[in-house]
């Protein structure tokens, strides 16, 4: 082949290779917010529907998208309920490293500072939107779909009880508590601030701030005459609920 018969096929080849187009800052941010109508839309009808009764044109309908446009993001109907799952457990982890940061450092008022960091975590993990709405779908779907979970089971609920446990080691550390197996410890706490609010709870209720108080005190007070040291628990209820449950 002749060098001019070359370059020819070179131009040639080269006016195609045409780059494909870049996303803007406007295009990226359009996709993210079509990305998110489609999972906010999702969770309503999976959460009200379930996953067998739930519909792509549905769910499609709700966000004001194409049935096209969610399969282009999310492939199919499983694939769309696991990034549910994932995108409300990521801000409900995110809302429980928020509270966990306010947990007591020290043994004074142990008691009050105890009951005030259960009523956060009541209040603002476990009975909030995205508390219950893990629950009701865990409840109604786990049982048929558990590999749907998965996500769920290995970052969900056991973050929870491994930084407690660490918590009250440090706690211990410090002589405020007497504890011989922290994990055990931990779950046994969170059983215990959930007791007195369970049933609320499971018939859809919004607890009270007087009933979210008195549930962690009952629980504080069980858990601190199981651990406690008598003389690093300094009892004394606080009135003022919204230092409580702020």
């Amino acid at each position: 082949m002749s060098k001019t018969s070359r370059r020819l096929i070179f131009a040639f080849m080269k006016d195609r290779m045409i780059p494909a187009p870049r996303m803007t800052g406007h295009t990226q941010r359009g996709q993210c917010a079509k990305r998110m109508s489609i999972l906010d839309a999702a969770a309503d009808v999976f959460c009200s529907q379930g996953f067998a009764g739930a519909s792509i044109d549905e769910i499609a309908a709700v966000a004001c998208v194409s049935r096209q446009t969610i399969y282009n993001h999310y492939r199919e109907k499983e694939t769309l309920f696991i990034a549910v799952v994932e995108d409300v457990m990521n801000r409900a982890n995110a809302m429980l490293f928020s509270m966990l940061s306010t947990f007591p450092d020290s043994a004074d008022n142990l008691e009050d500072d105890l009951t005030a960091f259960v009523v956060r975590l009541n209040k603002n993990c476990i009975c909030n939107h995205d508390g219950k709405f893990l629950r009701k779908l865990v409840q109604t779907e786990g049982e048929r779909y558990p590999h749907l979970f998965e996500s769920w089971r290995q970052h969900g609920p056991g973050k929870l009880t491994t930084a407690l446990s660490a918590l009250f080691a440090r706690l211990a550390h410090k002589g405020a508590l007497v504890i011989d197996d922290f994990d055990v410890a931990a779950r046994q706490f969170v059983a215990l601030g959930n007791a007195d609010l369970q049933m609320t709870v499971l018939f859809g209720g919004v607890p009270t701030d007087e009933e979210l108080e008195k549930a962690a005190r009952n629980a504080v007070r069980t858990f601190l005459k199981a651990y406690g040291r008598p003389e690093a628990v300094k009892a004394g209820p606080r009135s003022e609920l919204a230092a409580v449950s702020g």
